[in-house]
């Protein structure tokens, strides 16, 4: 995660850091863990995508039709005809697609803001101010 830390005073200069700037370095601490938060959510969603992905490949090698294959819904198994189940797993995939997109795009717009926000914050502060993400 990414933190607005004032630097050591090895050539440090003073600088005065007023509400407006304590309220930029908050907005950019927040929404540095938020992003974290949707890229793991994002990489969760992709793993579930593919398990989807995977029993709807091993639902296509199945040989006999009329077998129930058993389908979860909510907290229990229902047998469904292959067909049913490979129409539900279609949309549950393209459900799941659609989900991923949108927080795509939401982490998109939130490194913009960081984008933004940096500029105005190394405008001011310079090399006294670290928003760069931790390595640890």
């Amino acid at each position: 995660m990414a933190t607005a830390t004032m630097k050591g005073p090895v050539g440090v200069e003073d600088v005065v850091v007023t509400f407006e700037d304590q309220q930029k370095i908050n907005k950019f601490a927040r929404n540095t863990s938020r992003m974290s938060e949707l890229k793991n959510e994002i990489e969760l969603k992709k793993k579930t995508l593919q398990n989807l992905q995977d029993a709807s490949d091993e639902l296509m090698m199945l040989d006999d039709d009329s077998l129930l294959v058993p389908y979860r819904i909510g907290g229990v198994f229902i047998g469904h005809s292959q067909e049913e189940t490979q129409e539900m797993l279609e949309a549950a995939k393209e459900a799941l697609e659609q989900e991923v997109k949108g927080l795509e795009e939401r982490v998109s717009e939130i490194q913009q803001v960081l984008g933004d926000l940096k500029i105005q914050l190394y405008a001011k502060f310079g090399h006294n101010i670290n928003l760069e993400a931790d390595e640890s």
